[in-house]
C-alpha cells in the first residue's frame, strides 16, 4: 500500500536501466536485428480490470472501491480503462452498480472509460449514464456464444448492428471483442480462419478496434503467430489488439509475438485480476504490471507510470484480500 519506495521505482525507469547497465541498449538493438522484426515505438495498454478483472469475482465490491480502484488508475497515464459493463444483473450481478459506478469516477481528460454493451438495451443505459465508449462481445465459438451470451454467433452479430448503428448516429466509437481466438472451452482448437471470419465481420460493421482474446490462455507463440498472420488478411494490425490471459504462463510470450507482427494495443488488467464465468478453470488477465515491465525494457513507449499502477494494484488486492498475481508486484519486495 502507499507510494513505491523510490528504489523500486528507480530500478522500474528504462532510462535508469539503460544507465545503469550500459550494454542493455545494445542487446535490445541486437535482439531487434536477431529477430528480424522491429517492434513498436510505442504500444497502447488497455486497461480491463474494473470490468473484466471484477466480473469474476465471488463477493460483490462496494461501488465506492471500483470509483477509487479507476481513479488511481486514471492517475497513473493510462489512456483507456475499461470501467464496467451494462449486462443484466441477472447474469453479472458484480456488474449491477454499472450506472452509479460511471457517473461516480473522476473522468481525467486523457483517459477513455469504454464499457461492455451486449445489446441495444445495454447501449441505451450506458449512453444514459454518460458513456462515450462502448465494447460488444462476440465469439469464435457457436457453445461459448451460446454459454456467454444467450446466442448464436449469427444472432449476436444482429444484436452487435443494432448496437453500432445507433452507436454511428452518435458519434460513439465501438469496439469488438473476440472470445476463443486461441481456443475454446468447450470445443477446442479453433481454426484461425474463423476467427479471421469473425473479425472481418466486426471491422466490417464499424468497429474501430477489434481485441483477439485469449479467453482460456491455452494459446502458444505459434498459435498466436498462426491466428495473426490469418485475421490480417481481413483487418489491418492498427485496427487489432491482444487480450491474453496467462493460464499456462503463454501470456507474455504471446504478446511479444503480437508486437512482432505489428499489434501496438494490448489488454491487461492490473494484478492479473480476471478469468472467466463461463470458462471453468481460466486463470486472470495478463497483469497490467508485467506487461508494462516487460515494454519498458524494450524501450517501448506507454506513458504510464509503472509505480502508480503497482500502488493500484496494491489498493485491489487489499480490497479482495488476496494476493496479486503480478510477478513485478511480488518481486519488488525484493529489491527490482
Amino acid at each position: 500500500m502507499g507510494n513505491a519506495p523510490d528504489t523500486i521505482k528507480h530500478c522500474l525507469s528504462s532510462e535508469q536501466l539503460v544507465q545503469d547497465y550500459p550494454w542493455l541498449r545494445r542487446w535490445l538493438l541486437e535482439e531487434k536485428t536477431l529477430s528480424g522484426h522491429e517492434y513498436p515505438k510505442f504500444v497502447k495498454v488497455v486497461e480491463v480490470g474494473p470490468r473484466d478483472g471484477l466480473q469474476n469475482e465471488k463477493e460483490i465490491l462496494p461501488t465506492g472501491v471500483k470509483i477509487q480502484l479507476i481513479d488511481m488508475l486514471s492517475g497513473s497515464g493510462l489512456p483507456v480503462i475499461e470501467a464496467t459493463s451494462f449486462v443484466s444483473s441477472k447474469w453479472v450481478p458484480q456488474m449491477a452498480d454499472h450506472t452509479d459506478v460511471l457517473r461516480g469516477i473522476q473522468r481525467a481528460p486523457h483517459v477513455q472509460y469504454p464499457v461492455l454493451t451486449p445489446n441495444i438495451q445495454g447501449f441505451q443505459d450506458a449512453v444514459a449514464a454518460g458513456a462515450s465508449e462502448v465494447a460488444v462481445f462476440g465469439s469464435v465459438s457457436e457453445t461459448f456464444s451460446k454459454k456467454n451470451i444467450n446466442c448464436t454467433i449469427d444472432e449476436s452479430m444482429l444484436r452487435f448492428q443494432d448496437v453500432i448503428n445507433a452507436a454511428k448516429e452518435q458519434k460513439i466509437p465501438v469496439r469488438g471483442y473476440i472470445s476463443c481466438a486461441l481456443g475454446c472451452p468447450y470445443e477446442g482448437h479453433m481454426e484461425p480462419s474463423k476467427v479471421a471470419e469473425v473479425a472481418k465481420r466486426l471491422y466490417g460493421m464499424g468497429c474501430y478496434e477489434i481485441s483477439l482474446g485469449d479467453t482460456i490462455g491455452v494459446g502458444t507463440p505459434g498459435s498466436m503467430l498462426k491466428m495473426l498472420q490469418s485475421v490480417m488478411k481481413e483487418v489491418p494490425a492498427n485496427a487489432l489488439a491482444v487480450h491474453c490471459h496467462d493460464t499456462y504462463g503463454q501470456a507474455l510470450p504471446n504478446i511479444l509475438t503480437a508486437l512482432q507482427m505489428g499489434i501496438c494495443v494490448v489488454d491487461s488488467a492490473v494484478a492479473g485480476l480476471g478469468g472467466c464465468p463461463y470458462a471453468q478453470g481460466s486463470s486472470g488477465n495478463v497483469a497490467t504490471e508485467d506487461v508494462l515491465y516487460m515494454l519498458n525494457g524494450m524501450g517501448i513507449e506507454t506513458g504510464v507510470n509503472l509505480a502508480k499502477v503497482i500502488e493500484a494494484g496494491d489498493f485491489i488486492c487489499c480490497a479482495l484480500q488476496r494476493k496479486t498475481n503480478s510477478k513485478v508486484a511480488q518481486a519488488r519486495g525484493d529489491g527490482l
